[in-house]
């Protein structure tokens, strides 16, 4: 049994370290995305559908899933849950519920456009990680994570994330049908001060799936820093449950 957390952009794996300190297990195995923090493989195209089969991989690696999705790190989970993967006991996602109704945040919007997207980029490398991370304080991140992720980002993840982006325009009508097919236990967790979420997608999927919620009104989108006590107590009520 592992635990796996997948964390989202513009993020590394060491954005759960505060929750995994929280967490009373030792088989906790937090994921790199190609691209954050780590160098893209060659060949290895930086789009939603190339991820999705990745992270499905990575997960055929274990034998039995605890899966725990942040961000992107969640919406790559719907995915590959919607394939219904037999060594998955649990999931815990903070995303909101993918339907031909979902709607892309301003930033993403931003990485999605051609040129402005480049130019965003270009900005971020410019200022050096104190600015980066001064950006990043400024729509909510704690000041750790702020500077994990301001020292992390570099020209390799700023086109993972252009690539990713626009991939994804149309996520909802693509990989919004196959929630209905998810079949392990689950938690949604709905970070309600979060800027980049609409809190009433979190409830639609928790109603959606049959999933538990985990409602926090005073957090926001970096949880596991704002609230990694509050959050770990959770993910093993989640856990006892799932192997009962």
């Amino acid at each position: 049994m592992t635990a796996v957390f997948v964390h989202g952009v513009p993020e590394t794996a060491a954005v759960w370290d505060p929750l995994v300190a929280c967490i009373d297990r030792d088989d906790v195995v937090a994921l790199a995305l190609p691209g954050f923090g780590s160098p893209l493989p060659d060949g290895f195209e930086p789009t939603m559908h190339r991820y999705a089969r990745w992270l499905a991989d990575e997960l055929a690696t274990f034998d039995e899933v605890d899966l725990v999705g942040h961000d992107w790190g969640a919406l790559l989970s719907v995915k590959v849950l919607a394939d219904r993967p037999a060594n998955v006991r649990s999931w815990a996602l903070d995303c909101g519920d993918i339907t031909e109704r979902f709607r892309w945040h301003d930033a993403a919007l931003r990485w999605q456009t051609p040129g402005e997207g480049e130019a965003m980029v270009e900005g971020w490398l410019a200022i050096g990680a104190e600015g980066r991370a001064d950006t990043l304080t400024a729509v909510g991140a704690p000041p750790e994570a702020a500077r994990l992720m301001g020292e992390a980002i570099d020209e390799t993840m700023g086109r993972a994330i252009l690539g990713l982006y626009r991939s994804a325009v149309e996520i909802g009508r693509e990989w919004g049908p196959g929630i209905d097919r998810w079949i392990a236990p689950g938690l949604v967790i709905a970070a309600q001060a979060d800027p980049f979420r609409k809190p009433t997608l979190a409830v639609d999927l928790a109603r959606r799936t049959g999933a538990g919620l985990l409602e926090m009104p005073e957090v926001g989108h970096w949880w596991m820093h704002e609230a990694p006590e509050q959050a770990a107590a959770a993910l093993e009520v989640l856990w006892d449950e799932a192997g009962a």
